[in-house]
Order: C-alpha cells, then structure tokens, then sequence
C-alpha cells in the first residue's frame, strides 16, 4: 500500500507540473491549451477611409482667391469664376469639373471671404458644415503674410492654431466630409512676375500685400530681406497645411502644388497683377481636379 500510494503521488505531481507548463507556454504564445486567443482579443483597427473621387458636392472656404477677386472687375469679387465653385465655362471650377454644371450650381457653395485671415476660418468652417458637403476645399494664409509689414504676419504657431480649431468645428458637424487643401502660392513669384506691369504696381501702391508688393523695384538688402522672410513664413504656413491635414483621414494636402506653379503674366489679374484673373483660376482649377481625382495624395 505506501508504494502504490507514493507511486500515485509521485504521478499526480508530474501532472500538476504538465499542466503549469503548457499554461506557461499559453500565456506566452498568446494562446489557450485548446488553441484559441488567451484573453480577449484585441479589436481590428478601423481601416483608413477610401478616398472618394467623385464627391456629390462641394463646399468652398479661404479668402479672396477662392472669391476671384479682381478676375471680372477692379477690386471687387467674382465668384462665377472661383476655382472651386464658379460657373463660368472658360474656368471650368472644381465644382463643374465634378459635378457638372447643373449640378453644380445647386450643390456647391462658396463661403470663403476676400481679405479674410487663418483666424477667421474656424467661422467658415462651421458654415460650410451646416452643408454636409462630400467635399470641402480650402485655400487661405495669402493674407497671413500679406500685411502691412513683416512683424505683423500671423505667428506660425496662431496659424496652426487656428487650423486645428478649424477642422475640429467642420468634424463636429460633418464627420465624413472629406477636405481638399491648397497650398498658400508663393508670393514672392507673384511679385517677381507681377512687377513687370507698370500699371499693376500702380494698383500695388494702393496697398495691396505691402509686405511683398512694397517698394516693388527696390532691390537693396532691406528689401531683400524683407521679400524673403514673407516666402519663408509662407512655406511654414504650407508646413502647418501639411500636418495638420495629414492627421486626418480624410484630408488630401496638394502636396504644394499650388505654390509651386508658376503662374504667367497672362494668369494674372489685368487689374492688379497679383490675384490669378480667369486663366489663373482656371489652372487652379485644374490642379485641384487632378489633386481631387488621383488615385492617391501627392507625393
């Protein structure tokens, strides 16, 4: 009888150890002695939305750009031939490009506002999301950096600031809509081109973008200087542009298309030389199409 006892004993301990093993090697591998998940198991990530390239509607926000200011008549707006939403046929907007132009005209809205700065878009933001547009397109910071003088451009950090509590007002009523974001063009281009007009750094004088436009044909240090502290804030605006929009799922950034074109003095407004007329407009259109309609964002 002790043998036989001590020999069940000796057995029960060899299983008992078997037993704490595997469970060891279970917690280890993940996994259960049955061969499911040990513990429960961790969610699958959402996967990233689909870009959709044919958005049913558009909603546009920024400044005087996106109102064609200066395209039709002096120092005055003329959104039927905005980029985004326009009707006119020369221009071809985004709008029409997508929707056709019917339908166009009844699902697209234009709240950008000429003169109008990063801070001011939160304000557009929430309008355009009363929308529920598909598509949201956004074209603002020329006027960040066109300001009467260099110390008064809006700081890098106020713009980004601005940007986030942009696209937090659009998320909180229209979740789903996607964004398209234009880079802010580069104005000292616009003034290098521009300054060959007499009569459009006539207009200049008037006020327009003195941070750049100012003293058009001065070209001492100062000026130098002056001309390219505004591009390097502008290329810090695009950088704000850029992350931010990349943060979202549903944001496409140009990619700094925008900035990069080199626009013409026959893209140029007749009046002022500065702000695209309708051949420019008709370009920024056609960038943000291609932009929109890619299979992928830019690189």
């Amino acid at each position: 009888m002790p043998e036989r006892s001590s020999r069940r004993r000796v057995r029960g301990a060899a299983t008992t150890l078997a037993a704490v093993a595997l469970a060891g090697t279970a917690a280890l591998t993940g996994c259960s002695p049955d061969g499911g998940t040990a513990g429960a198991a961790s969610p699958s990530p959402s996967p990233t939305p689909a870009w959709d390239a044919s958005p049913a509607s558009v909603a546009a926000v920024g400044d005087s750009i996106t109102r064609g200011f200066d395209a039709c008549a002096v120092l005055a707006d003329c959104p039927e031939v905005s980029w985004a939403t326009g009707t006119d046929g020369g221009v071809k907007s985004l709008a029409v490009r997508l929707l056709g132009v019917s339908k166009a005209a009844s699902h697209s809205w234009n709240h950008a506002v000429s003169g109008a700065r990063m801070a001011q878009l939160p304000e557009q933001m929430a309008l355009a999301a009363q929308e529920k547009p598909e598509l949201v397109t956004v074209m603002i910071g020329a006027n960040d950096a066109c300001r009467d003088s260099v110390g008064l451009m809006t700081p890098v950090a106020d713009f980004r600031a601005s940007f986030e509590a942009s696209m937090r007002r659009l998320r909180a009523s229209a979740p789903k809509s996607q964004v398209y974001v234009s880079s802010v063009p580069d104005l000292k281009r616009l003034w290098s081109t521009g300054r060959e007009n007499p009569l459009g750094k006539q207009i200049w004088k008037l006020g327009i973008c003195r941070s750049m436009l100012g003293d058009a044909d001065d070209m001492g240090a100062a000026a130098v200087a002056r001309r390219e502290a505004v591009r390097e804030r502008v290329v810090a605006y695009n950088g704000v542009l850029r992350d931010v929009c990349t943060r979202d799922e549903r944001c496409r950034y140009d990619g700094g298309a925008v900035f990069d074109y080199r626009f013409t003095g026959e893209q140029l407004s007749e009046w002022d030389w500065f702000h695209p007329g309708r051949n420019g407009q008709a370009r920024l259109a056609e960038i943000a199409y291609r932009n929109v309609t890619a299979a992928g964002p830019p690189a």
